[in-house]
């Protein structure tokens, strides 16, 4: 039995408790037969008139059971002789299941039963539970095993770490009434808040369960303010200098968000920073920024993308705007092998390459820095936390530890900043540099394709160019890039004066590099890509975006890719086309980018309609392990979950620790993460 319930994390009486049913079954009344409804659950109590073998599409116990109201048939496709023996005519049963349309009128599929003698057992006092299970544990075992761990739980066995001053939904409710109730609740329990997970008492716990993630990755965070790191503060004259050159001016958020991480990079701790800024919004200049105040005290800055074309197109905008600086860069990814290679890591040895730029090639074991102080990673969302922390470690004891500066174009919906990302502080840049203009979006039916092709070709004979997006639904790239190929092929041949070109996931990256640099120089009037263009790439002169088979994609897949225009001045559009018939979620997401060029707004959409798991791709985050909690349902407890988790780390610092482990079994691997 111990083996068994290890298999389901629990090792303890505690735990135990702590296992909560999935859903209820009323049996605190028996039905008459006469009154069965199909489809709802119910207790029969009746005598056996007759059992049969029946021989038809499979082998089948039946029994027909009568009760005075009326008569019902029991059938069992599994059954041994002992159970044969058990249901013989002339035996009284009560027995429990769904009634369902049959054959002969209303049957039974393998209900539970039990024999009953002269004394009819007495009938259930609360609803009965019904517990999420493994492999040779019945749900008879459960409620034996519940009702054992229930007579045990007393206020010594099951110490309430809540401090009294937090009275939830302005009463005071103790753990063990809210144990003893979900595990047994009475007759008149609300069924319908039990099963929405509203009930007052789930709620009790799920906002522990909420506050022991949120108190985990608190004190991950003190654990790695405790730390050294290299304090960073210098005169500005390389920021100065970087300035004058970029032929713009700041905006006020780029502004206020290079100065908040000025002030940590001040500080002797890690700063631990994660800055949000919608598509175009000018994130990769205060990256710089940052980057040249590492640089001028005399440090080295890592800089971290998902994807080789995003590395290298930081690389191309970096190498544009520090070698004139006198800096120097180097570039690694997985496809630089050999000498290339070595060159590489010898100049990052050395120190005599300031700025290192590339995939996660970063963290692999043979990259060693000389003196690494600040790492930057672009798209955190992409990266499973693990890499996060891998090229952390590459920093050296004697300096201390790298800051770290995490940015992300896909705006994250604070219900999930103040949990996933609890351990960051966050910067938002959230205006658009000036000249930037909406983008109009339109919703096309696929048939209509050869209307977007005029549009294509009436574009670009006004000079501006264009992109078209093939999606797939299949993730192979060798797909994608024949889907892309064919459709590259159509549009030559329906715009035979346009110049096209065509770029996806199986082009080496010198090739890839050579058709976005074209495209970017206006040697290209259209370009047909997979989306391998989702993230960074900028070509002020697109203003027309046409992306196939839009009802496929994610809203914030489809944001990201809409950000690749109304990078100039121009008026710029994207065309969603679509495959009729579309589902009701992919209407509600067209609809959803008709309406809104907000990524934030269009964040928390995405939250509503997918869930936190695949927002934040559950392999990156201990979130997803909620027993209890639902981050969707319960995101109106996160504020007082905050508040609470500074009063115990301020004035009840002994609650913590106890109160973590009974929610996260492995609480300390998450937080080292």
């Amino acid at each position: 039995m111990a083996e068994k319930l290890a298999a389901l994390g629990i090792d303890s009486v505690q735990d135990l408790l702590f296992h909560l049913p999935l859903r209820y079954q009323d049996r605190t009344r028996i039905t008459p037969i006469g009154a069965l409804q199909p489809g709802v659950d119910a207790v029969i109590e009746g005598e056996i008139k007759a059992a049969d073998i029946s021989f038809g599409k499979r082998r089948s116990l039946v029994c027909r059971i009568q009760d005075g109201t009326g008569t019902v048939t029991l059938r069992f496709y599994h059954f041994n002789a002992t159970q044969q023996q058990n249901l013989a005519a002339g035996t009284r049963l009560r027995c429990y299941g769904e009634p369902r349309r049959g054959a002969s009128g209303l049957e039974f599929y393998h209900p539970e039963y039990q024999a009953i003698a002269e004394q009819a057992p007495a009938m259930a006092e609360s609803l009965t539970a019904i517990y999420p299970s493994t492999e040779g544990l019945s749900q008879q075992s459960w409620r034996k095993l519940t009702d054992q761990a229930l007579t045990m739980l007393k206020p010594q066995t099951l110490v309430d770490w809540l401090p009294p001053e937090l009275e939830l939904a302005g009463e005071a409710l103790t753990l063990e009434q809210a144990i003893h109730y979900l595990h047994r609740p009475p007759t008149d329990a609300n069924t319908q808040q039990l099963v929405e997970g509203a009930h007052r008492y789930q709620q009790r716990l799920a906002f522990e369960e909420l506050l022991a993630h949120h108190l985990s990755v608190q004190q991950l965070r003190l654990q790695t303010r405790c730390q050294p790191a290299p304090p960073m503060d210098d005169d500005g004259e390389l920021a100065t200098r970087f300035r004058q050159q970029l032929g713009f001016q700041l905006t006020n958020a780029q502004q206020r968000v290079s100065e908040e991480i000025a002030d940590d990079l001040k500080q002797p701790k890690p700063m631990l920073r994660l800055v949000q800024g919608d598509v175009g919004s000018g994130k990769t200049v205060v990256a710089a920024l940052a980057a040249l105040k590492a640089v001028a005290c005399g440090y080295q800055v890592a800089i971290m993308a998902p994807t080789e074309v995003l590395a290298e197109q930081h690389f191309n905008n970096f190498c544009q705007w520090f070698e004139p600086l006198g800096l120097n860069l180097a570039w690694l990814s997985g496809k630089i092998k050999g000498k290339r290679r070595q060159q590489q890591l010898d100049a990052i040895q050395s120190h005599e390459a300031m700025v290192i730029i590339g995939t996660h090639a970063l963290f692999q074991d043979d990259v060693s820095y000389a003196k690494l102080g600040l790492v930057i990673i672009d798209e955190q969302h992409r990266f499973g936390v693990h890499q996060r922390l891998a090229l952390k470690n590459k920093g050296r004891r004697e300096i201390g530890h790298p800051h770290q500066l995490v940015m992300t174009a896909t705006p994250i919906p604070r219900t999930l900043a103040m949990t996933a990302y609890a351990d960051l502080d966050c910067s938002q840049i959230d205006e658009l540099p000036p000249g930037r203009t909406p983008v109009n979006t339109v919703a096309i039916d696929s048939t209509k394709r050869s209307r977007v092709v005029e549009r294509i070709q009436a574009a670009c004979s006004e000079g501006q160019q264009a992109y078209w997006v093939c999606t797939l639904i299949e993730e192979s790239e060798a797909l994608s890039a024949e889907a892309a190929e064919v459709t590259c092929e159509n549009l030559r041949n329906s715009l035979p004066d346009l110049k096209i070109g065509l770029v996806h996931g199986r082009l080496k990256a010198a090739e890839k590099t050579e058709i976005m640099q074209a495209f970017k120089q206006h040697q290209l009037d259209l370009l047909v890509a997979t989306t391998v263009i989702e993230v960074g790439v900028d070509v002020p002169n697109a203003s027309l975006m046409i992306i196939e088979n839009a009802e496929r994609l994610g809203l914030s897949q489809l944001h990201q890719l809409r950000g690749r225009v109304g990078r100039g001045s121009a008026v710029s559009h994207c065309v969603l086309m679509y495959q009729n018939p579309l589902g009701k979620q992919s209407k509600r997401r067209l609809q959803i980018m008709r309406d809104s060029n907000d990524g934030f707004v269009i964040a928390e959409k995405d939250l509503e309609m997918r869930g936190p798991g695949e927002l934040l791709g559950t392999r990156q985050t201990g979130l997803m392990l909620l027993k209890i909690a639902d981050l969707e349902r319960d995101h109106h407890l996160l504020e007082k979950v905050k508040s609470a988790a500074t009063l115990l780390l301020q004035q009840y610092p002994s609650h913590v620790e106890p109160l973590v482990k009974r929610w996260l079994l492995h609480g300390d691997q998450y937080a080292h993460v």
